[in-house]
């Protein structure tokens, strides 16, 4: 017998911008997570206005923001998708759905917390459901170190850190993808326990 749960897919997708290709690799890794749940998950990049399928947010469960942090705060373009976001917003369109953000940025802190703020009250502003990290922070004792999960110490939401002089195919180290796959396995299974 199927379950209701299998029979349909929760469905979320992770909208973000990426400026240099760190947040778009690491928006892969959330998508993972999300996908080893058993959602069914899509990515839209916000770059181009113009071409936000703006349907596939609606008929989401949850949408998880990703943006790079750029002088403390979100990336112009994801700022303008999140103005653009208004007519949804008139409308209470993403009202109770999951939210939930991750980050990079070249330095160690980066104002990274800012930019997971600004997402934050994005999704209240929209009546969504903020959703957390939920991972204890790693590297953070003697014992701690940079392959530990959840390495930077976020609880809002995901962080990473990119060196500023090596591509996407390098970096974020692979426990800040780890993370971000822990963020996606979690948005998914909130999503569960909400609906």
């Amino acid at each position: 017998m199927t379950s209701p749960q299998a029979a349909s897919k929760h469905k979320i997708t992770v909208v973000y911008h990426s400026g240099y290709g760190h947040t778009e690799v690491l928006a892969r890794s959330v998508a993972l997570g999300a996908e080893t749940e058993g959602a069914e998950v899509a990515t839209v990049n916000v770059a181009d206005l113009n071409n936000i399928d703006w349907e596939q947010l609606d008929q989401s469960d949850a949408l998880i923001f990703g943006s790079p942090t750029y002088m403390g705060s979100v990336s112009g373009p994801f700022k303008m998708f999140m103005d653009e976001s208004s007519k949804v917003w008139f409308q209470r369109g993403w009202e109770n759905k999951i939210a939930a953000g991750f980050t990079t940025s070249a330095a160690r802190s980066g104002d990274k917390l800012n930019t997971l703020i600004q997402m934050s009250v994005f999704a209240a502003q929209h009546g969504m459901i903020w959703v957390g990290l939920g991972v204890l922070p790693g590297n953070n004792s003697s014992t701690g170190s940079e392959e530990d999960l959840n390495r930077i110490g976020s609880f809002l939401g995901a962080m990473a850190q990119s060196n500023a002089d090596e591509g996407a195919d390098v970096t974020p180290p692979k426990s800040d993808h780890l993370t971000a796959q822990e963020l996606g396995k979690r948005v998914a299974n909130a999503v569960i326990r909400w609906q």
